[in-house]
């Protein structure tokens, strides 16, 4: 289970959206506490006078609102009625239980997961502190209910193969059978929730898996001088179709200035995922004795992992990005080190591909010349291609035209020559 924590001060626009999933059909409410009546019978204006019965208790907090989220394996398998005890248990264990807060089960994605709606102002006026929440009382939480309620553990597990976030239906936009804004803002506001990123590059990469792209617009306008951001739905050639949206325009706002405060957090988080995706590179490289970048890219593509060259119009490679959808984490390649930048990996690639044998691959490994230890990562001299040891020649043979004819005269003649001064020898 993964719990995520977000303070806000629009109490009318966190329950719109979920609201909005409701009506959509991504959504159901499937827990009320705190509320008298039928919750089935309440309207949105109905429920958000609930809050601001007690928000008006200390009109001094103007972050009041807060939006949690609860994600779950694919591999659990959840009814309402155990997510209704899960989310009970957390918002026990957290310092909410008293207070009034509704459940959203979504299934826009293909993960369960629920939105949890509510404020940090108790009955007594008082506020509830909720600085440090997630490592004081959310991580603790997540794992004792992973244990009590069987659930697949977030830490040390292998992810699904499967992306979790549904990119956008470009026909259905076009042909505006889905609002391109509700489309954005559920990929959007699931990117950054999940993924770590530290560039607006590093999280376009991530966007253009699910057809969306954010624009800063053009260097002498407007928006670019004043911070400006929206959102576009884009097909498979890059193109943006339907209409844009501005980031502001979007619940929790993921803004230019917003983004910025994600890129400085998601550095320390991503850094755990650095070394094993060096690795997953590396084994990749190890297992040919030539690899062309398609073939490198598919075979990464197979670990769940996506590679995204930056060629410029003379088909040069300035520039690569990883995008790890096991840890959700993502790296230029000189985040990585200089062997992994898009120089050193284009000067690795080839125009062919030659896949090793099984025992090529073992007499491979023991060879310091293309197996590089984890301190050699910053070498130069790995940075060019190997010379040819025996067993890439036994690998290549099989690709070089047969010897000319000269040469093989002289072979023989050398032979003869030889076995003849062997004759004189034995009389």
């Amino acid at each position: 289970m993964v719990a995520r924590f977000v303070n806000g001060k629009n109490i009318r626009g966190m329950l719109q959206y979920n609201e909005n999933k409701v009506i959509a059909g991504e959504a159901k409410l499937i827990m009320a506490s705190g509320f008298a009546g039928e919750i089935e019978m309440f309207n949105l204006e109905q429920k958000l006078q609930r809050f601001e019965h007690l928000t008006i208790l200390n009109s001094r907090v103007k972050t009041n609102a807060v939006h949690i989220t609860l994600n779950f394996d694919e591999q659990d398998k959840l009814n309402n009625e155990l997510l209704q005890r899960i989310t009970m248990a957390y918002m026990e264990k957290i310092g909410f239980g008293d207070q009034p807060f509704l459940v959203y089960k979504h299934t826009d994605v293909t993960h369960t997961h629920v939105h949890i709606a509510t404020i940090n102002i108790k009955q007594d006026g008082e506020r509830i502190d909720t600085h440090g929440i997630g490592w004081k009382l959310s991580e603790p939480a997540r794992v004792q209910l992973e244990k009590e309620f069987a659930l697949v553990q977030a830490k040390g597990r292998q992810s699904s193969n499967s992306l979790a976030i549904k990119p956008a239906n470009i026909e259905k936009v076009i042909y505006g059978r889905v609002p391109t804004k509700r489309a954005i803002t559920n990929i959007v506001n699931a990117v950054i929730s999940t993924y770590k990123f530290t560039s607006l590059a590093e999280f376009n990469a991530i966007l253009k898996q699910f057809n969306v792209i954010a624009d800063r617009g053009d260097e002498n306008t407007v928006m670019r001088q004043k911070g400006g951001l929206i959102y576009s739905i884009i097909n498979n050639k890059g193109e943006q179709v339907g209409v844009p949206i501005k980031a502001s325009s979007i619940y929790q706002k993921p803004v230019l200035a917003t983004l910025e405060k994600e890129f400085l957090t998601n550095v320390e988080k991503r850094k755990q995922y650095k070394e094993p995706l060096r690795n997953n590179i590396d084994k990749i490289f190890v297992s040919y004795a030539a690899i062309s970048k398609q073939t490198f890219v598919a075979e990464m593509q197979k670990q769940n992992i996506s590679v995204v060259f930056r060629t410029n119009e003379q088909g040069y490679n300035y520039g690569v990005t990883y995008i790890d959808n096991n840890s959700k984490a993502v790296f230029n390649g000189s985040d990585l080190g200089k062997t992994y930048s898009a120089k050193a990996i284009s000067d690795r690639l080839s125009s062919m591909d030659i896949p090793l044998s099984g025992e090529l691959k073992k007499m491979q490994g023991t060879s310091k010349n293309i197996t590089p230890s984890n301190d050699v990562h910053e070498q130069k001299a790995y940075l060019k291609p190997p010379e040819p040891t025996n067993y890439l020649k036994l690998a290549l043979s099989k690709y070089q035209p047969e010897a000319a004819p000269s040469i093989t005269r002289k072979r023989k003649k050398k032979k003869n020559k030889v076995h003849e001064q062997g004759q004189g020898l034995n009389q």
